[in-house]
């Protein structure tokens, strides 16, 4: 499998250790981890958008990429959902395109079922609505990478099983997608999950090996029991007395 993402970061203000990343060309990959442990610091480190270090995006120095040849090469979905803009959705998604594109355009608002948002100013759209418009517009490029920070937040069931099948997609198509997830309960849709805890990559393996790997329990304090998960015992005995 051909390496896409190469990225080499130094520390992040205590949130990221230094990390070496490598994501193959049609690889789906899950970044899980507890609160504060260190996921989106890790997709900025990738995105450039934050700290120090290599980034190589199919060989090219993502750093030194002029802006409309960084948006081909990497699309970057924040976490934050919050636009205050009173600009349209239309609008909105067209900032991704590295030069006027209606007909892409039209493609990405209907394969979001966008089309009955698309007049509307996007500071008037629900948070999962927003969360669509968003993806659109990181997606609106076809970036070589793309990273998103807990894209299926805030999504009704049908968008979340439907963007798995999207991003699937996307992959297939020969991108690098990395998906920063809230429910590990969806990492079976990805092809390989890294656990950041502490700022660190401490595990890098497939889905089926990660649910039952003792670096995930130790990290969420919780254990796999019965097809179930529940909290170890171990891990706070004060907080149900």
């Amino acid at each position: 499998m051909t390496s896409l993402l190469a990225m080499q970061s130094g520390e992040i203000r205590a949130r990221l250790r230094f990390t070496n990343l490598q994501v193959g060309a049609g690889e789906l990959v899950a970044v899980i981890g507890p609160n504060g442990g260190g996921k989106t610091s890790l997709l900025r480190a990738c995105a450039a958008v934050e700290g120090s270090g290599g980034i190589q995006v199919a060989g090219e120095d993502l750093r030194a990429a002029p802006p409309p040849r960084r948006a081909r090469l990497l699309g970057y979905l924040p976490a934050s959902r919050d636009l205050v803009w009173p600009i349209a959705v239309r609008d909105l998604i067209s900032l991704g395109l590295p030069s006027s594109d209606p007909n892409r355009l039209d493609e990405l608002i209907a394969l979001l079922e966008l089309e009955p948002l698309a007049t509307r100013h996007v500071d008037r759209l629900s948070t999962g609505e927003r969360a669509r418009v968003l993806l659109a517009r990181a997606m609106a490029s076809r970036p070589r990478v793309l990273l998103l920070d807990e894209p299926l937040s805030n999504l009704d069931p049908y968008w979340v099983l439907r963007l798995l099948q999207l991003l699937r997609k996307i992959a297939e198509e020969g991108a690098a997608v990395l998906v920063a997830l809230h429910d590990i309960d969806r990492m079976s849709a990805f092809d390989r999950v890294l656990l950041v805890d502490k700022g660190e990559i401490c595990a890098d393996l497939p889905p089926a090996d990660m649910i039952s790997a003792p670096q995930l329990c130790h990290a969420f304090r919780i254990e796999r029991v019965s097809d179930r998960w529940q909290v170890r015992p171990s891990a706070d005995p004060q907080s149900l007395r």
